[in-house]
């Protein structure tokens, strides 16, 4: 089953002043899909240059992209809030960058917020700045920086980190049912988390590599150690979709939707919503062992399904 980890989504407030944030970034948006008789717009981002991973291909046929979910007045309701995902900690998402200081010093300059900056804190080789939700968007550095002046066309929109109760159960579930390989783990006993960066395995590509952050698309995993212990009063984390609501889910594109549906079918999946259920037959999804959701489509560049 060929697949991809195609987008990333967020709701957001203000979808003007949302787009304008990751057009900063370097990303484009490549595609908007407008549903008035639902009352929301999606907007699809991702880095389109000549120097991006896969420029101008069907939004479902590439790796690394944002979508922005806006609801139809809530840029204008001073009552809508977003859950960010680490006020309650959750998640966020991550771009690799070719000159991680130059990166950050061009966002400070256009007065972009950071929840931390390089120079701050131990890990000196990361920084993090908010978006206009108060979305976490994680800068790193590609494996080969350069000294000259930062270009965002060759930028990479790199992961999306969600926290994860068991460690044991969700890579389980994401290398068995979802089909993706651990590309690296970084263990940290003195900090008492672990990462675990999962992907769909590119050709020659060895698992459990050292470096991560040239690819686009990836998973991270972060494990905080004992959530999982029976003893322990950690009920879970938040989904996203719950009330206050943020982070919607991950998506994966496959190479034929109905043949992957009917697999997660025999797999006794935790299903959100089945290609039958509702209006929207062109879209499943199912559920993670914390309940995120993951969306199911159609990869449109390798077989015509949906008119997007």
């Amino acid at each position: 089953m060929a697949t991809d980890t195609s987008k990333y989504k967020l709701r957001v407030k203000d979808p003007v002043e949302s787009v304008k944030f990751y057009e900063l970034l370097g990303m484009k948006v490549i595609n908007k899909i407008e549903n008035p008789q639902w009352s929301f717009d999606l907007y699809f981002l991702a880095f389109d240059s000549d120097k991006a991973e896969s420029p101008g291909r069907h939004w479902t046929d590439r790796e690394g992209i944002v979508e922005l979910t806006h609801n139809y007045g809530t840029e204008s309701n001073p009552e809508y809030t977003i859950c960010n995902g680490n006020d309650e900690p959750h998640r966020d998402i991550a771009i690799s960058v070719d000159n991680l200081q130059g990166a950050c010093d061009r966002l400070e300059q256009a007065n972009v917020a950071f929840k931390k900056k390089l120079s701050e804190g131990r890990m000196r080789h990361i920084a993090f700045a908010k978006d206009p939700n108060g979305y976490w968007v994680e800068i790193i550095g590609l494996k080969d920086q350069i000294t000259t002046e930062t270009d965002t066309s060759s930028y990479r929109m790199n992961h999306s980190m969600i926290r994860v109760k068991s460690a044991t159960a969700s890579l389980k579930f994401y290398q068995e049912t979802m089909g993706m390989t651990l590309l690296r783990t970084l263990k940290n006993p003195d900090s008492k988390f672990d990462l675990y960066f999962l992907g769909y395995k590119r050709e020659g590509e060895v698992e459990n590599a050292s470096a991560t952050s040239d690819r686009e698309g990836l998973l991270e995993l972060t494990y905080n150690y004992g959530t999982d212990d029976p003893d322990s009063d950690f009920t879970g984390y938040h989904d996203g979709n719950a009330e206050p609501q943020g982070f919607g889910h991950i998506c994966v594109s496959v190479d034929d939707l109905d043949a992957a549906c009917a697999r997660f079918e025999e797999q006794n999946v935790d299903w959100k919503k089945r290609l039958t259920d509702g209006k929207m037959r062109n879209v499943a999804f199912v559920k993670d062992p914390d309940g995120y959701w993951i969306e199911i489509l159609q990869n449109e560049g390798l077989k015509k399904r949906a008119d997007w």
